[in-house]
């Protein structure tokens, strides 16, 4: 069983931060591929970051220079550090798990990430 919860969202001001955890149930954390998405209203969910269990990172186009992705696997924690927030970033972030035998398979329930004055 997995299980992974989203926190930190809220509502922020444009030009503020935030970071987002997910904290996960499975025992696979640390050889694991983790992954943030999005979804806008009216929008497809969209891949944010994503890291693998070597610590190799990717991120959208949209999002590079403010936001990183990073993992503690001590903790069995995938965070998003979010800066420099804008309008646009206001969406559901969600939390994804994969492996290599059930790829980007495990997601959590979401968090909302509000950016407005």
């Amino acid at each position: 069983q997995v299980q992974l919860v989203e926190s930190g969202g809220g509502l922020v001001q444009p030009g503020g931060s935030l970071r987002l955890s997910c904290a996960a149930s499975a025992s696979i954390f640390s050889t694991s591929v983790m992954a943030w998405y999005r979804q806008a209203p009216g929008k497809q969910r969209e891949l944010v970051a994503g890291i693998t269990a070597g610590g190799s990172t990717n991120y959208a186009d949209s999002v590079k220079g403010r936001f990183t992705i990073s993992r503690d696997n001590a903790k069995n924690t995938v965070y998003l550090q979010m800066n420099s927030l804008k309008p646009e970033d206001t969406a559901v972030y969600y939390c994804n798990m994969g492996t290599f035998l059930r790829p980007a398979a495990y997601w959590g329930q979401g968090t909302q990430v509000t950016v407005s004055s």
